[in-house]
């Protein structure tokens, strides 16, 4: 192995760390609520193949689309986790309102959806490079798979040192992480 294939690895895992980085601050959030593992499991695993499947659709379109799309893409991601986490503010304060963004099905294809849209801007730069394309896609979807865990657990166990103030909290946290991509 060269000491440029050994760059180009520690470059990747970097990469996916980071990538990955945005799921676990948000699945911080959504550990909160009341959540059993076996979803959590599922949640992570659908996160992950997200992250697989936007920086490979990335890839595959990154010469055929202009890196505009890349802007749009964040955009919307902020977008929709200040939307999620104002829900679950507002909810916090209204018991008798049903949850509307819960992580099944449609909830949870917008959630996985929005954690991983910057991959897909990755992905279209990824298209442009000579990378290895499975290792990195493989390295992505990992990575955020199991720090999606790591933070859905720990939002478990916070929820139940915080109580009845966790939702408000967990929004709280999906609200400033979906400002800080609209607007840090």
């Amino acid at each position: 192995m060269s000491v440029y294939q050994l760059g180009e690895m520690v470059s990747l895992v970097f990469m996916a760390i980071a990538l990955g980085m945005d799921a676990f601050s948000v699945s911080l959030g959504m550990g909160m609520q009341e959540i059993r593992l076996k979803r959590i499991a599922i949640v992570g695993a659908v996160i992950g193949l997200f992250h697989i499947m936007m920086p490979f659709s990335g890839i595959l379109l990154g010469q055929a689309i202009s890196t505009q799309i890349g802007q749009y893409a964040t955009l919307t991601g902020g977008l929709l986790l200040v939307g999620i986490g104002a829900h679950m503010v507002f909810s916090a304060f209204n018991h008798e309102a049903k949850r509307l963004v819960q992580p099944v099905g449609l909830g949870l294809l917008f959630f996985a959806l929005s954690v991983s849209l910057d991959s897909f801007s990755v992905g279209l730069s990824l298209g442009l490079s000579e990378v290895k394309t499975v290792f990195a896609l493989l390295l992505f979807g990992g990575a955020s798979m199991l720090l999606t865990w790591i933070g859905m657990i720990l939002g478990r166990k916070m929820h139940g040192l915080l109580g009845i103030y966790s939702e408000i909290l967990g929004g709280s946290i999906l609200c400033g992480f979906g400002l800080n991509i609209l607007f840090g």
